[in-house]
């Protein structure tokens, strides 16, 4: 998921664009494997996201950019989109787990305070569905990314005050994410794509029923 959590995520006020690029690499951190069940996206320890709630999340993407001007917008489609969704799940739920394993926790409050100090930043609520729409994020889902966002940056807190340096602490977290990741073991439906370990993201949906489980 360059190296996880790039120093962009680091200031809660930065926009939600540079973000979710923080969160969207962060997905170098998976090992990730299919034959789940069916209605299963993606499923961490037992914690699983269906594919129901994938494909709501993309249903309301698709219709909050009909409400706003996307000309200039980088904006995914297809399977690159409903991927990058389920990609959103699986690593706000390792992100939770491995800050939870060291004692670090998020509030719903503090993700709430988070959330409201970016949507000044970007402009007000008046500004906030274009700013969503420009970084793919459903609405519905706003709590749960500022929650990740949090952990995140907390996470990387925790790293360099261990004896970390700021310039080595994000791939100090790729690699504690990975473990947690082996650990408590990772499947994704095939349907949202297979890890590509040269460029480090989720490529084009495999279309056989084949996986290679992480536990």
């Amino acid at each position: 998921m360059e190296p996880v959590l790039i120093s962009t995520q680091r200031n809660a006020h930065r926009k939600f664009g540079k973000k979710t690029l923080a969160l969207t690499s962060a997905s170098a951190l998976l090992l990730l494997a299919g034959c789940t069940s069916t209605t299963a996206a993606v499923t961490v320890g037992k914690n699983s996201t269906s594919v129901a709630r994938v494909q709501e999340t993309v249903t309301n993407i698709l219709n909050a950019r009909k409400g706003v001007d996307t000309t200039g917008m980088n904006l995914l489609t297809g399977s690159a989109l409903a991927t990058s969704q389920a990609q959103f799940f699986l690593i706000s739920q390792l992100l939770a787990d491995e800050g939870k394993s060291i004692g670090i926790t998020v509030t719903p409050a503090e993700a709430i305070t988070e959330k409201n100090a970016a949507i000044k930043q970007v402009g007000g609520e008046a500004a906030l569905p274009k700013a969503l729409v420009g970084a793919n994020i459903d609405a519905k889902n706003l709590d749960l990314y500022f929650t990740s966002v949090l952990y995140s940056q907390r996470l990387i807190a925790a790293i360099e005050k261990s004896g970390m340096s700021a310039a080595n602490a994000p791939a100090a977290l790729t690699v504690a994410i990975s473990e947690i990741a082996n650990k408590e073991g990772i499947q994704v439906n095939p349907r949202y794509g297979k890890w590509d370990s040269k460029t480090a993201t989720l490529v084009a949906a495999d279309t056989t029923s084949g996986a290679v489980k992480t536990k």
